[in-house]
């Protein structure tokens, strides 16, 4: 198995704007398979708990997963971060804020979007690209922000992933905000039940059992 999230030292809602405009759809997978990952956790008392989220279960993500705090309104760092973040940084990126992946113009945005999901709470899903020049190439990359609870009950932890599409070339790779989604978690649909395991043609209806009463019978045994 890999090791969890790492590498190096330690381990007023916006527009809702389409999120089909990448060029390469492979960097939809790990996005989906963690929203299905943390919609499965979803229950009816809402927002899931860190506590919750077993790297066993994102064991093929892992490399561009990570864990963000809460420090400050509009503001989080990373506590745990997969091996892809540190090679977009050049750097490990533990400790370090959220906002130090994007360009100094885009990072109120970011704050917002961050208050967003907190505070809502509230799913968002970013496209974000990077402007090449001497040394790299134009990058685009998506980012999903997934509310969690920490231990004290307060939603103050964000489960997430970055995917970039191409080559990274020199870093740190810094982002603007192309599009944005965000969903509120009240409205995104919890997980469907198990239906009960019925075989068609052979289940029967289920009758409360009810015991007979008991039938006496006196038999005597004295000659007439």
């Amino acid at each position: 198995m890999k090791s969890f999230f790492g590498t190096g030292s330690g381990s007023n809602f916006g527009k809702i704007v389409a999120m089909d405009r990448f060029d390469s759809g492979r960097s939809l997978s790990p996005i989906r398979q963690a929203e299905a990952y943390w919609t499965a956790l979803l229950t009816g008392d809402g927002v899931p708990m860190r506590s919750q989220i077993d790297p066993r279960g994102l064991e093929n993500i892992l490399e561009y997963t990570f864990i963000l705090e809460r420090i400050a309104p509009g503001l989080a760092r990373f506590r745990l971060a997969g091996s892809h973040l540190n090679k977009l940084a050049g750097m490990e990126v533990r400790g370090m804020p959220l906002t130090a992946f994007f360009e100094a113009g885009a990072r109120d945005e970011v704050k917002t979007h961050l208050e967003q999901v907190f505070s809502a709470p509230a799913v968002t899903e970013l496209s974000v690209i990077s402007s090449g020049n001497l040394g790299r190439a134009r990058l685009q990359a998506r980012m999903i922000l997934l509310p969690l609870k920490s231990d004290l009950g307060d939603v103050s932890r964000i489960l997430g992933v970055m995917v970039s599409d191409g080559t990274i070339g020199t870093t740190p790779r810094r982002f603007t905000i192309s599009d944005s989604r965000v969903r509120k978690v009240a409205d995104v649909q919890l997980p469907p039940k198990p239906a009960p395991n019925k075989v068609a043609g052979f289940a029967e209806d289920q009758e409360g059992f009810e015991p007979r009463k008991p039938h006496l019978r006196l038999v005597s045994s004295r000659d007439d």
